[in-house]
């Protein structure tokens, strides 16, 4: 596997993000998006196997090596949708392309569909619309948001006193990886504290959204898109795991390759990366 990248920290206006960067300067310019508690790593195995792109692979604010948001400040979905706006800007980009894997392709969504002046092409790794909630629920939802909020003080992330230990527990995470996926990220996601290892992510991470778009409103923003748009759907994914998800992407106008593999099978093995890279090498490359 091909590690070849440069290690940069980006100075934004409200806070400083750590990325990777891959492939020549004057390549064809994608930000790359990981996933909730994932990190830039999650793109090592399939930036090197997309040639003449310039990939700026970000950890999101509060993952990997970026610094986490402000106290009293939070996670909310479009706020990543401003970051990666402002990455671009540190760039001088003012088109560029989005790939994107499960939340980082709702963060290219929201931000292509708002903004399509701005986006020449999406590439979209089993994600696509947020999580939705409808009003009725959200008295309820917001209560659950701000009682979890209170108790996170009194909570504390867990140490592992092996590495192994941290690699095994990330293993059967949410989207569960492979072994040596679960490696990749935990050797970008844990920093060394007294008796072992803890992730670097933030606490806030894992608190529950205090407000949820409805199904209209998602479905509104995948409905504007204008960019060139191409899903790849993992057969054992969180997507194809949803309801009725096949009714859901019948009108919009994206392109959808079905692969085996579970939610990481960009980053699972060298073969799903390469079979990833195979449907999103010549899109990405196109004018």
């Amino acid at each position: 596997m091909s590690m070849d990248f440069e290690e940069v920290r980006l100075s934004l206006p409200h806070i400083e993000l750590a990325a990777h960067l891959y492939g020549p300067q004057d390549g064809i310019p994608v930000i790359a998006l990981h996933g909730w508690l994932d990190n830039a790593a999650s793109f090592s195995r399939l930036a090197p196997k997309l040639p003449g792109l310039r990939i700026v692979a970000l950890d999101f604010a509060g993952h990997g090596h970026s610094d986490h948001r402000p106290p009293g400040a939070s996670y909310a979905i479009w706020d990543y949708v401003h970051d990666v706006l402002q990455v671009a800007e540190q760039f001088g980009w003012q088109r560029f392309s989005l790939l994107g894997h499960s939340m980082g392709a709702i963060v290219s969504v929201l931000l292509a569909a708002a903004l399509p002046e701005r986006v020449e092409r999406l590439a979209l790794i089993d994600g696509l619309i947020p999580y939705t909630g409808e009003a009725d629920n959200a008295p309820q939802k917001l209560a659950e948001a701000l009682k979890a909020q209170m108790a996170l003080r009194d909570k504390r992330k867990p140490v592992y006193p092996q590495f192994s230990q941290a690699v095994e527990a990330r293993m059967r995470g949410v989207g569960a990886v492979s072994r040596e996926a679960a490696e990749l990220l935990a050797q970008r996601g844990l920093m060394p504290v007294p008796g072992g290892y803890t992730w670097r992510t933030d606490s806030r991470l894992t608190l529950p959204s205090p407000l949820r778009l409805t199904h209209a409103h998602a479905m509104a923003f995948a409905g504007q898109l204008q960019c060139p748009v191409k899903l790849v759907l993992a057969e054992q994914g969180m997507l194809q795991a949803q309801p009725r998800f096949g009714e859901l992407l019948e009108p919009l106008p994206i392109a959808v390759s079905r692969l085996p593999g579970g939610h990481h099978l960009h980053l699972d093995d060298e073969a799903g990366a390469q079979l990833v890279a195979d449907c999103f090498k010549a899109f990405l490359q196109s004018p």
